[in-house]
């Protein structure tokens, strides 16, 4: 059951607000990969686990009763972390913020073609992406490939004219990464022209741009957050422990004390029984874990023992965004 139709893959996201694929490569329809089961779009209200009863609605306010209950709802967009964000920034959590976010760049460019101002035209294309994790390499990787070649177009645009503006409150790029892949990044990002800022939190979002820590101020007409989630409010009905929002379980993925509830992915606060650290919430994780816990489930219901969650990630690589030549 699920609110769309739909999967997102958000890791493609950037992707399509740099026009580098098409929006429906990014989805894929849950009809279609399913083929053993029903899919219901719905949205859930209630879960009692007492009753083992989920409420809905639908078309109009429903039950349904389960044996087993899997919970895979990820995470909430949270653009209150920073004063002003929700206001003024730009999220880039669903397709239609990504398809958005592309109509405003373009909106901008074609704002600075008729800008004779130099200080006003270079405002309007100055794009600011406040977070250095996956999502915002990716997103200031493609705005820089997006924006120089469309240059060609608009005449009256020259290349300084354009800034990337790539804000992270950390040390390091890719916190997720080994730290040699966090470097590898900056080098990369700052050869590619675009403005890397580490050790920089931003305090406030206004219509201008946006106020660090330090007192700094960086303008910029677009404002991208690609940092802030929060726990799916669903979570709050399950009585379990929790662990910065996510579900803590144990090591087959079930819900600690609360019978034939499991959890996976972005919502679970798992541990990877092959090196004993928290697992990420990434894509790679995410379909492992879908793995285990569907063979977990089933000895489960045969009377045979479960299996904790075992998996050794790929070799980490950096974000696609990075990687690519530029077309300067």
């Amino acid at each position: 059951m699920s609110q769309e139709n739909f999967i997102t893959f958000n890791p493609l996201l950037p992707e399509v607000v740099g026009a580098s694929i098409l929006p429906g490569h990014v989805v894929a329809p849950h009809r279609q990969m399913i083929h053993c089961s029903h899919v219901c779009m719905a949205q859930v209200t209630e879960i009692d686990t007492v009753n083992r009863v989920i409420h809905y609605l639908g078309e109009g306010a429903g039950t349904m009763r389960y044996d087993q209950l899997v919970l895979a709802c990820g995470t909430n967009a949270n653009l209150d972390i920073v004063k002003g964000m929700a206001d003024y920034a730009l999220p880039l959590k669903t397709l239609g913020d990504a398809l958005f976010l592309r109509n405003r760049i373009i909106l901008r460019l074609e704002q600075a073609e008729l800008q004779p101002d130099v200080q006003h035209r270079r405002w309007l294309t100055t794009f600011v992406v406040v977070g250095g994790g996956f999502s915002g390499v990716e997103t200031a990787g493609e705005l820089g490939d997006f924006l120089y070649a469309s240059l060609r177009y608009y005449k009256r645009i020259h290349p300084e004219d354009l800034r990337i503006v790539l804000l992270h409150s950390g040390d390091r790029l890719l916190p997720e990464l080994s730290p040699s892949l966090g470097a590898f990044t900056l080098r990369r990002m700052r050869g590619r022209g675009v403005d890397v800022r580490l050790s920089a939190r931003a305090v406030r979002v206004t219509d201008r741009g946006v106020h660090l820590a330090g007192g700094d101020i960086i303008e910029g007409g677009t404002i991208i957050c690609t940092i802030g989630t929060q726990p799916n409010a669903l979570l709050d009905q399950i009585p379990a422990a929790k662990m910065r929002g996510r579900l803590v379980v144990n090591p087959d993925l079930s819900v600690p004390g609360v019978e034939g509830v499991w959890a996976a992915g972005d919502c679970a606060g798992a541990v990877n029984a092959w090196d004993g650290k928290p697992c990420p919430p990434t894509a790679q994780f995410a379909d492992a874990q879908a793995k285990q816990l569907a063979t977990n489930i089933i000895a489960r219901l045969k009377g045979l023992p479960t299996q904790p969650f075992r998996y050794r990630p790929r070799d980490n690589s950096p974000p696609s965004g990075i990687t690519r030549p530029s077309p300067r």
